[in-house]
């Protein structure tokens, strides 16, 4: 692991605190960016997650962040949606050493940015449903602290902005993708997400809309919204093999569900051991895109 250290004119001083190394990252990535118009004033950076998943201590990730009045990386939570590579050596640590110069090296786990995505258009489902049925929409103000990338950072990104230099929603428009639910712009959000002053909106799937998790953010006075919710029969599944292999409408049959599979339905799999989590993950990924009731399949 590379030292992160600053200087001035007399040579090196120490290591980098927090709003030094939040500062080079965003040089890094400025310096790199593409040419382009600012982001609008209507775009918003939004963070999914599935609110049911479970820690250690039996809360739901939803009260956990809820409690800490922060939404984590993984780096501090050892979970996420995606792949589990963040510790030193990592490929997520490896990733972000590349993308931000080492900036983030030695930094706390608590330091490091928040990833979500840039919702450049109006869909509710928000914008990389591929990490979750829910998704925190943050308030404008975050977008001038966060840098972008696309695609995303285990893609090899080929293009990156900021704030002020945005050129990316051209290529997420056009670029041919393998995985449609990799068609997002990936967002860094350095300095913390702190809950709710961050949070302009909770956007929930419907089947949460009286979770104990739920009812905790109203009372916390952040802003519940909800999109048309998510279900998926065994049928579609079975049609749609292609995309993540027939295993997985084996696993939604397992689920003991009568009718469609739902986001709870995949928590209460978890919970009980019955599917194997990775098959979890990619029966997610189907219903995310193909799933949405009120609206046609992720094309």
């Amino acid at each position: 692991m590379r030292p992160c250290i600053r200087s001035n004119a007399h040579g090196s001083v120490g290591p980098m605190d927090h709003q030094t190394r939040t500062s080079a990252a965003m040089a890094v990535v400025r310096a790199r960016s593409q040419p382009g118009s600012p982001v609008s004033r209507d775009m918003r950076i939004c963070v999914h997650f599935h609110p049911d998943h479970r820690s250690a201590d039996g809360r739901t990730a939803l009260e956990s962040i809820l409690d800490s009045h922060r939404y984590l990386s993984q780096f501090v939570t050892g979970s996420s949606n995606g792949g589990l590579t963040a510790h030193p050596g990592g490929d997520r640590w490896r990733w972000e050493s590349e993308l931000f110069d080492g900036a983030y090296d030695d930094a706390p786990p608590v330091d490091r940015p928040v990833y979500g995505a840039l919702a450049v258009d109006d869909d509710h489902y928000g914008p990389s449903p591929r990490f979750g049925s829910c998704y925190m929409r943050l308030r404008r103000s975050v977008v001038d602290r966060t840098t972008f990338a696309y695609p995303d950072s285990a893609l090899q990104p080929v293009a990156f902005g900021v704030a002020e230099r945005m050129g990316l929603a051209p290529l997420l428009r056009h670029a041919p993708m393998r995985d449609p639910l990799d068609r997002y712009i990936e967002a860094h959000v350095h300095g913390g997400v702190t809950v709710p002053g961050d949070v302009e909106a909770l956007v929930i799937d419907p089947a949460y809309r009286d979770t104990i998790g739920v009812t905790s953010a109203v009372t916390r006075g952040i802003l519940v919204e909800h999109h048309g919710g998510y279900a998926l029969d065994v049928e579609t599944l079975t049609e749609q093999v292609e995309y993540r292999g027939p295993e997985i409408a084996e696993a939604a049959g397992r689920l003991g569900v009568d009718g469609p599979v739902t986001p709870p339905d995949l928590a209460r799999a978890r919970r009980s051991g019955t599917v194997d989590p990775q098959m979890l993950k990619l029966l997610w990924h189907c219903l995310a895109r193909y799933g949405r009731i009120d609206g046609p399949p992720i094309a």
